[in-house]
């Protein structure tokens, strides 16, 4: 590495962005966005990223950067435009060489349309309408639109014919989400005013957009038009929300950053090679009711949460112990071995109890090769079994190491609560009819539609529940009333 790109890498920033990587002759060979662009880009550099890159497309972009050059933006969504725009400017070879062959997506607008819509094409046409792209990833495009379009409502199809009676707002109106045009709720000069803002947008021009409605917000609100003034403000916080969202993120691998912790966990744990897969399990309950366990996984230190798995417990009472164990043995029962596969290192959210009843479940299991930590709230405290002992680790509060454990936790511990929280609302919600026999989920609709709630189902008449229900399970229902009195 030349000492000229050894002093570009050093003054990059941790803000999102779009990267250029440059071959000697100056020439911008490929294109790339980031969520944080000093890890991203120092990634291609790491001593140990030669060993990781199965690609050889990839080895010779590596082999080939001479120079980098970048723009930090505010936002991943603006990282995302942005690096379209750059791609399309430039036509970098290896951005084509890298894409395997993926079909490129566009976003379409069809502007000057009686009924505007926003959708997206494998293929510009010439049909008057306006094309921003191409992107290769269509799941980040679509995931990114979604979020800006609280900022900037579009419709995403015509309404189907509907007479001059029967015209009604979609449900997307309702929520914020569409512009309302089949029932006059908007103008159509104000919708493609609001579209022409989303176009700015998608075209890079984030910043002049953001001050420009700022500036017509105080124009409104000067002229005690608080309505529009309310309107822009909310379209206001909508894009001051974008930067706390993840786009694209959770997608990049190989992370610097990521890469250090790893690396430090494989030293701690005298590992052969860096774990790959790893699992993190809470447990979470009130005063041991609706107890729940979380199983979180991360792979190649960033989420995915397509592998997420919940458990609801079997054992009874508050004993974090026992549940930990039943979460554990659960996970690598044989069936669900086949299914998720074996993880390469274990998170205990707890201390020496927790990771205790945990390393029980998984000797049970014959796993006894599986690493396991735990990590205590308290300290931060990395607890190690060693020789039939545990070891208590302190580490620094800002390694990169705790920082890796602490996300892993950390989400394990909201993925637990979540779960909790739905069994605990319906156990609220849950009536008497749930426990009646034969009375099913339909039949209970149909008795709370008519009487309103339990109570009145249980003093309502026979002959008001044969109406509903019919003579042969009014008979039980009143029978079985008559019983519990």
């Amino acid at each position: 590495m030349s000492k000229k790109l050894e002093n570009k890498l050093a003054k990059l920033p941790s803000s999102p962005g779009v990267y250029f990587h440059k071959n000697a002759a100056g020439e911008i060979i490929y294109i790339g966005k980031a969520a944080n662009l000093r890890n991203r880009v120092r990634q291609y550099f790491h001593p140990s990223t030669s060993l990781r890159v199965a690609d050889a497309k990839t080895a010779a972009l590596i082999k080939e950067v001479a120079d980098i050059d970048w723009t930090p933006v505010e936002t991943e969504v603006d990282a995302l435009f942005l690096e379209a725009e750059m791609v399309r400017r430039y036509m970098p070879p290896y951005n084509i060489l890298l894409r395997d062959d993926k079909s490129l997506s566009y976003v379409r607008i069809d502007y000057k349309s009686d009924y505007p819509t926003v959708t997206f094409s494998r293929r510009p046409l010439d049909d008057g309408a306006q094309y921003f792209g191409p992107y290769i990833s269509t799941f980040e495009v679509k995931k990114a639109l979604r979020f800006l379009r609280r900022a900037f409502p579009y419709a995403i199809s015509k309404p189907l014919n509907q007479s001059a009676s029967r015209r009604r707002a979609s449900l997307h109106y309702h929520l914020g989400l569409d512009p309302g045009l089949e029932e006059d709720r908007t103008s159509l000069e104000d919708y493609r005013a609001n579209l022409r803002k989303l176009m700015q947008y998608l075209r890079g021009n984030r910043v002049a957009l953001v001050r420009e409605i700022g500036r017509d917000m105080k124009r409104a609100a000067k002229a005690k038009d608080f309505e529009t003034a309310a309107k822009l403000r909310n379209q206001l916080f909508s894009l001051q929300a974008l930067n706390r969202q993840v786009i694209f993120s959770d997608h990049e691998t190989l992370d610097a950053s990521k890469d250090l912790a790893l690396t430090e966990l494989t030293q701690l744990l005298k590992l052969k090679e860096p774990p790959r897969r790893i699992e993190g399990f809470d447990i979470s309950h009130i005063q041991g009711t609706d107890t729940t366990a979380s199983l979180v996984v991360f792979i190649n230190g960033v989420p995915c949460k397509t592998d997420y798995r919940k458990f609801k417990m079997r054992l009874p009472g508050n004993d974090d112990f026992a549940h930990m164990r039943e979460a554990v043995s659960r996970r690598f029962r044989e069936v669900n071995r086949r299914k998720w596969g074996i993880p390469d290192l274990v998170l205990i959210d707890g201390g020496k109890g927790q990771l205790s009843a945990a390393m029980q479940a998984r000797n049970n299991a014959n796993l006894s090769q599986i690493p396991m930590i735990g990590l205590a709230k308290r300290f931060e405290e990395v607890i190690i079994s060693k020789n039939n002992t545990y070891e208590v680790i302190n580490l620094p509060a800002n390694s990169h190491l705790v920082k890796l454990l602490q996300r892993i936790r950390d989400e394990s511990h909201r993925f637990a609560i979540s779960y909790h929280s739905t069994l605990r609302a319906h156990r609220q919600t849950a009536s008497q009819l749930d426990d009646i026999p034969g009375i099913g989920p339909v039949t209970r609709k149909k008795l709370i539609k008519r009487f309103g709630s339990t109570r009145g189902v249980v003093v309502a008449s026979k002959a008001d529940l044969r109406q509903v229900i019919g003579p042969k399970m009014a008979k039980a229902l009143a029978k079985y009333f008559a019983v519990m009195k």
